[in-house]
């Protein structure tokens, strides 16, 4: 009885080594088979979101081929790289977009493209990811409500500097009442993408 025991244990334990090893086959296959794929995915809607802001017909460059990070804290407030877009026409540096994240909206961080032309002045701004609240916080979206494009064409000092702010704080920008929080992170993240690219044009938009 011991004996027999034993061999059915073996043959369990063969067993279960056995299908261990086809379902690491088969996440094996599967993942070297999708893996490249999902990244080709990706990389196709990162640049679709890219061309809302900054269509092809005014660069001629491969925006996702012509990056830079930039891990400054004065510019990256969650510490992670903050990755930057540059747009070229004819070789010349025309704009860049950079890829920030609001860290203190009202749910959590709010990620967004900021793009800035070569004069400093905003050409928009397009949030991509955030957790605000259904139906209070989502008018960030662009599919859902014009107010993102209220950054369209600002620039430092247009509005004045004391002025980058809700109109609640008494600032030029507009707010949905009830919902503050989200459009003040969003204001401030703007605000420090502009002060940075001022402060570091040269090397955002050098040559790769």
């Amino acid at each position: 009885m011991g004996a027999n025991t034993a061999r059915q244990s073996l043959l369990s334990g063969a067993m279960l080594s056995v299908f261990a090893l086809a379902g690491s086959a088969v996440l094996a296959f599967t993942y070297s088979h999708t893996h490249d794929r999902i990244q080709a995915n990706e990389r196709a809607m990162l640049r679709d979101q890219l061309h809302i802001l900054l269509p092809p017909e005014r660069h001629d460059n491969d925006l996702l081929n012509d990056t830079v990070e930039v891990t400054d804290a004065a510019f990256s407030a969650t510490g992670k790289p903050v990755t930057v877009y540059r747009a070229r026409q004819h070789g010349k540096a025309v704009a860049v977009i950079a890829q920030v994240t609001a860290p203190d909206g009202y749910s959590g961080a709010i990620d967004l493209l900021v793009a800035i032309d070569a004069d400093a002045r905003l050409i928009g701004v397009r949030v991509t990811h955030h957790k605000e609240t259904p139906g209070l916080g989502d008018y960030i979206e662009s599919e859902r409500s014009d107010w993102i494009r209220i950054f369209e064409n600002k620039r430092l000092g247009e509005p004045p500097a004391l002025q980058w702010k809700v109109k609640k704080d008494g600032g030029a920008f507009d707010y949905v009442a009830g919902a503050t929080v989200t459009p003040r992170a969003i204001v401030k993240a703007v605000r420090k993408a502009l002060d940075y690219f001022s402060a570091h044009r040269e090397e955002l938009m050098a040559a790769p």
